[in-house]
Formats: structure tokens, sequence, C-alpha cells
């Protein structure tokens, strides 16, 4: 049985702090659980592109507000508390937090990362072979 507190990660390596989000990764490769979890700000007013080449997401909005752009289709799509999006399909996207707000999320990864992943050019983590 896997039992951490947020507190248990902050200040920590599972701790991943960059200009426009931070990661606090709760359940990671090693936990050997399938999947990864990490609890994830988007920072107010951050405008990320990303592109999940390698991995599945779902992510579930907790707290703030902001907006997810399918950059196949063009559409965008408003994120608020008690939001859940899945990015089924590697889809490129861009996640921007309102000003004002930040964006406080849940996200779950499949396969699972091991917390040392940083996004290359396209936004994207590299596989973990």
């Amino acid at each position: 049985m896997i039992v951490r507190k947020l507190s248990d990660i902050l200040g920590t390596d599972r701790d991943v702090d960059t200009e426009g989000w931070t990661s606090r990764r709760l359940i990671l490769k090693d936990d050997q659980m399938g999947y990864s979890v990490h609890d994830t700000v988007i920072k107010e007013g951050a405008e990320l592109k990303m592109w999940y080449k390698h991995h599945l997401e779902t992510v579930y909005l907790t707290e703030g507000a902001g907006e997810i752009e399918d950059l196949k289709t063009g559409e965008i799509h408003a994120l608020e508390k008690d939001t859940i999006y899945a990015l089924n399909d590697h889809d490129q996207h861009i996640l921007r937090a309102n000003k004002g707000t930040h964006m406080r999320m849940v996200c779950v990864f499949n396969p699972p990362v091991t917390g040392q992943e940083v996004h290359d050019e396209d936004g994207a983590y590299l596989p973990d072979d």
C-alpha cells in the first residue's frame, strides 16, 4: 500500500517547478502502478503548447479556470473547476490559464512517467525505454 501526502512531496525531486507550471508527482513509474498521478498547477496567465506523443493523459480540474485548444481542429474548450478532459489521441494542444487565476489539476499519465521528464521542443515527454 502506498500512502502519501502532498506535504511529503513538496521540496523533493518529485516537486518540479517551471515558469508556467508546477507538478507534484504523487505516483511515478517506480511505484509500479501502471500509471502516474500528478498534482499540477498551471500558473496564472500561462500559455503552454503541449503534445504528449508517447503518453495518454487524463486531467481533472479542481481549482481555477482557463481553456484548452485542440490544435488539430482549432476547437477551444472552456475549463473550470470539476471539468475533466482526456487526451486520448495524443492530441496537440495549447493549455491556457485565465488572467487572475491559476488552474490546479490532477493529471494521470499512461504509461507512467519517471518524474525526471522535461518537455521537448514539441511539448512532449520522451518515451521511457
